[in-house]
C-alpha cells in the first residue's frame, strides 16, 4: 500500500496529514490504517491534541470510488474503516482539530463531523455526493455540523456549500487564509496543549456524554443502508458512470 497519510508529534501536538493524490480519497486499507493511527496517537501519553489536515488540492475526497466500482464487496471493509476512523476522532479523549481546505466530501465530512473544532480556508467546500455515487453515509456527521433541513437539502441535491455559509451556520470556528491555515491550527492546539491534560481529557469525555444522540449508533444505522444500496443495479450504475465520466441512467435499473 502506498502512503496515504503521515503523522508527526511536536510539543504535544500530533499532526496527522492526509496526502494521497490526486483527490485525497482513501481506499479500504487507507481508511483502516488511518483509524489505527488515530488510535495510536490517542494512546500516546506525549500527545495532548491532534490536528488533522491535508496536502494537495483538497482536504479529503472520501472513499476510493474506483476501488468500490471494481470490488463492490469491499464496501464492508470500507464501512469498517470509516466507522473506526470517525469513532477514534470522536470518542478518543484527545481534542481533535480539523484544518480543512478545498473540497471536503464524504469521508472528509465524516472527519470534520467527528472532531471537536474545525478551521478552514476561504476555498473550503463541504458536500456529500453519496447519493450520486450510489451510496449513503456521513449524514449523522453532517448533522453534527449543520441544521437538520440544511443537511437534507445538501444530501438530496448533492450541492456543496462554501466556507462562508458553513461559518454562518456555526460549523466553522474560524476562516483563515490558506497559507495561514496550518499555523492557525497549531496556535489553537497550543492553547489547548498548555492546559492540564487530565482536565482536558475529562472535559472531552463529559462533553461527549452530554451530546444529543449517539453519533456512532446513528452512523452505523446509515451504514446498513449503504450496504443495502450496494446490492442494487442503480448503485452500480452510479459508480460506473462516475468512473467512466458520464451521466448515469437509471431507467429500468433497480
Amino acid at each position: 500500500m502506498s502512503r496515504q497519510f503521515w503523522s508527526r508529534i511536536e510539543d504535544g501536538i500530533a499532526e496527522l496529514v492526509i496526502e494521497n493524490p490526486p483527490v485525497n480519497a482513501l481506499d479500504s486499507k487507507g481508511w483502516r490504517g488511518l483509524s489505527q493511527e488515530i488510535d495510536r496517537l490517542n494512546a500516546d501519553d506525549s500527545v495532548r491534541v491532534i490536528i488533522v489536515r491535508a496536502e494537495g488540492r483538497g482536504f479529503c475526497g472520501g472513499v476510493d470510488i474506483k476501488e468500490l466500482q471494481a470490488h463492490p464487496d469491499r464496501i464492508v471493509e470500507v464501512n469498517a474503516g470509516n466507522y473506526e476512523t470517525f469513532r477514534a476522532l470522536h470518542r478518543g479523549l484527545k481534542p481533535a482539530i480539523a484544518a480543512a481546505h478545498g473540497y471536503v466530501l464524504g469521508g472528509g465530512i465524516g472527519i470534520c463531523g467527528s472532531v471537536d473544532i474545525i478551521l478552514c480556508s476561504p476555498d473550503a467546500r463541504f458536500g456529500v455526493p453519496e447519493v450520486d455515487r450510489g451510496a449513503l453515509g456521513a449524514g449523522a456527521h453532517l448533522q453534527r455540523m449543520f441544521p437538520l433541513q440544511k443537511v437534507r437539502q445538501m444530501y438530496f441535491t448533492g450541492e456543496m456549500i462554501d466556507a462562508q455559509e458553513a461559518y454562518r451556520l456555526g460549523a466553522i470556528e474560524r476562516i483563515v487564509p490558506r497559507e495561514e491555515l496550518r499555523a492557525a491550527a497549531f496556535e489553537l492546539a497550543g492553547k489547548i496543549a498548555a492546559k492540564s491534560p487530565t482536565m482536558i481529557r475529562l472535559a472531552k469525555e463529559a462533553l461527549n456524554g452530554v451530546e444529543d444522540g449517539d453519533l456512532e449508533r446513528h452512523y452505523r444505522w446509515e451504514q446498513g443502508f449503504t450496504a443495502q444500496a450496494y446490492l442494487t443495479k442503480e448503485s452500480q450504475e452510479a459508480r460506473d458512470a462516475f468512473v467512466q465520466k458520464r451521466d448515469a441512467g437509471f431507467a429500468g435499473k433497480k
